[in-house]
């Protein structure tokens, strides 16, 4: 501004004195006037703007320096955030957070702090992931001592155990996310058995690190490691072998997460050794309907209620020497019998037609007749035994029948 004050002096000079010589021309004395008028409004708003200034120095002094309340405010509320962890919160809302984590998820979760650790591990968090995927295969309230089911450290050379052996990584191993010393189920009642020669910081380590094995938590991991074989029954056994279509069997199971499939284990037939399939799916496998065992003869209580057309398991082995598998039929109508339902009186009659319509009209398989009022073991060496029956009334039950249904008539 001063730079442009003194460049227009001259300027200024030069308007301002009169010139002796000639008279000037009218626009230099309205060339004045405007000059004029601007020095006028100029010199004006530069002393307001000084005013202004000066009037608010101070308080621009004291912001520059001073520390706004507000702005404390906000870094206490910070500081006092940041000091609270995930356990400060309510229980109903922390339970609402575990409760939507994977098996996985709480097991990372239980890595974080003792506190934690006992919270991922409550049956009522695991009871939904275990009934999720493993409560078609296996019961675990008729197997809650499944430690029963874990191997021995003698393995016999005949049982060709696999390799607990498991891929690094996500689903495939939870027990290798959970710390091992927590993984192992403790069988030995906490720790109160051990010898003397145990230290007493060792045993309270294990009492405190130590699932209880009667936990649902101890149960997941070890049937999705694989470390357990356990009780249930696969339909068509080895591979679906033309000698075992549309039959189920009693065996123990391992899982293999490798291949999200199950390794399964039959018992002896006579002489024959333990065979071991591998491969088998999910839906190849149920949990035993009934407790009797596969040598036990099944006690028939729905006889008086069959009719034709009713879908039933018969229990049948080849040999007394072998055990018992479940196979697929149907309830016929006797040869007396023209099949109409209006005039048909076969669920009076005291004997049962049962049909195995997988198996050609001429097969020897096909039809077999059994006491409706005194049915015991039936058969013989060259057909088999025929032993307990039990009636289906599950839809899920028969539909699983029949999608095991052979593409071909069987002989």
């Amino acid at each position: 501004m001063l730079a442009f004050l003194v460049s227009f002096l001259p300027f200024l000079f030069l308007l301002s004195s009169p010139l002796p010589l000639k008279p000037l021309p009218s626009w230099v004395n309205e060339l004045r006037l405007v000059f004029f008028l601007f020095w006028q409004e100029l010199i004006y708003y530069s002393f307001q703007g000084l005013k202004n200034y000066a009037e608010d120095m101070p308080s621009n002094l004291i912001n520059m320096f001073a520390v706004r309340p507000s702005t404390a405010r906000i870094t206490a509320h910070v500081e006092e955030m940041q000091e609270r962890t995930i356990l400060d919160l309510p229980e109903l809302a922390l339970d609402c957070i575990l409760e939507k984590l994977s098996p996985v998820g709480l097991c990372n979760m239980a890595g974080v702090c003792h506190a934690l650790r006992d919270r991922c591990a409550s049956d009522h968090l695991w009871k939904r992931h275990m009934r999720e995927k493993w409560g078609r295969v296996f019961a675990f309230e008729a197997n809650k001592d499944f430690s029963l089911y874990l191997p021995s450290r003698r393995v016999e050379a005949n049982d060709k155990e696999k390799s607990l052996a498991q891929p690094e990584g996500c689903i495939g191993s939870l027990s290798h996310l959970w710390p091992l010393s927590w993984f192992k189920p403790r069988t030995d009642g906490g720790g109160n058995n051990k010898s003397p020669s145990s230290s007493s910081s060792s045993s309270s380590s294990s009492s405190l690190t130590a699932l209880p094995v009667d936990s649902i938590m101890s149960c997941y991991l070890s049937l999705q490691s694989g470390r357990i074989w356990f009780p249930a029954q696969v339909y068509n056994r080895e591979n679906g072998s033309v000698g075992f279509l549309l039959s189920c069997y009693d065996a123990e199971l391992s899982y293999d997460s490798r291949t999200d499939s199950f390794y399964a284990r039959y018992p002896p037939h006579g002489v024959r050794t333990t065979n071991i399939e591998d491969g088998v799916k999910w839906d190849r496998i149920r949990v035993s309907p009934v407790d009797t065992s596969a040598h036990d003869l099944h006690v028939s209580d729905c006889l008086n209620d069959l009719h034709p057309g009713d879908h039933i398991e018969i229990q049948w082995r080849k040999s007394k020497e072998y055990p018992y598998g479940w196979w697929y039929g149907v309830v016929g109508h006797l040869a007396s019998c023209n099949g109409n339902k209006h005039f048909c009186h076969c669920h009076d009659n005291e004997s049962i037609i049962l049909e195995f319509n997988q198996y050609a009209p001429s097969s020897r398989w096909r039809l077999v007749t059994i006491d409706r009022k005194d049915h015991q073991e039936y058969g013989n060496e060259t057909n088999g035994f025929y032993g307990g029956i039990r009636k289906l009334h599950s839809k899920d039950e028969i539909s699983a029948w029949r999608s095991m249904w052979p593409t071909k008539t069987l002989e």
